[in-house]
């Protein structure tokens, strides 16, 4: 399928790897212009190179990279010196660390809501209303499934993304919505990245299994029997950043194997 969306640019966050540079893939693969960021510069420029390498020329896409940390207002800003407009904006960064909540002070609680709540609303600040005055927008914001099934250990996580999506609930049926730009939230259940090992990792430290245990005890808990994959998440990005998708915004789409029935 033609998503009607080559020559487009996006800016796409944290895609050096996982679930970012599963975004981009699938951007480039359509032809789509992307600027991928990320704060580890061996790591993206790499990443930058195989989408070149793999889709670019096929595709005629150009591919730049910025090693910054978007979570700043110094990374914003040189990532906005390299391009300002964007048809395109997908936000994404690290979750916080799993743990207690008695063990988390202010300052925890201030940098995952800087870096997961407050972080992309500044960045569809920044380009919502260039979107809407040349008449597409797509933003795409990867929060996690634990905005709709909370997890006991990811307390950080479950507030800060909770507050991003209650935010975006407004703000995408603003008059934004009229002027062709388009606001959703995707949601990963478990994929196979790195987050996943970290926090597999604190399962098995807080229970005693090993790594293994952990993990096929959870896969066994997802009906399809595995995680999902980046370039699985990556080709649902892309189709919400399409022509197809125009009619669609506000919402909160679960990709989780069918793990979470009480959500609907």
């Amino acid at each position: 399928m033609d998503l009607g969306i080559k020559g487009k640019w996006a800016l796409v966050c944290g895609a050096s790897k996982g679930l970012g540079l599963g975004c981009a893939q699938a951007l480039v693969a359509e032809g789509v212009n992307v600027l991928i960021v990320a704060r580890g510069a061996e790591a993206l420029e790499r990443s930058a190179m195989n989408l070149e390498a793999a889709y670019a020329v096929s595709t005629g896409a150009e591919v730049l990279f910025c090693a910054q940390d978007i979570t700043t207002e110094a990374g914003r800003a040189a990532v906005f010196a390299i391009r300002k407009d964007f048809d395109i904006v997908v936000t994404n960064a690290g979750g916080p660390p799993p743990g207690d909540f008695r063990d988390w002070d202010r300052e925890a609680w201030i940098k995952a809501v800087d870096a997961n709540m407050l972080t992309p609303i500044e960045l569809i600040k920044a380009t919502v209303d260039g979107m809407a005055a040349r008449g597409f927008g797509r933003i795409v914001n990867i929060t996690s499934s634990s905005v709709k099934s909370p997890i006991d250990i990811l307390g950080l996580s479950n507030g800060a993304r909770s507050g991003l999506t209650g935010f975006v609930a407004g703000v995408a049926r603003s008059s934004l919505a009229a002027k062709g730009v388009t606001i959703n939230n995707l949601l990963p259940g478990k994929f196979d990245t790195d987050r996943i090992a970290t926090t597999v990792k604190a399962a098995a430290a807080k229970t005693g299994k090993s790594v293994d245990d952990i993990r096929a005890a959870q896969q066994a808990q997802i009906p399809m029997g595995r995680y999902g994959t980046a370039e699985e998440f990556g080709q649902v990005c892309a189709f919400l950043c399409s022509q197809q998708a125009g009619y669609m915004t506000g919402q909160n789409v679960l990709l989780d194997g069918g793990a979470y029935p009480g959500t609907y």
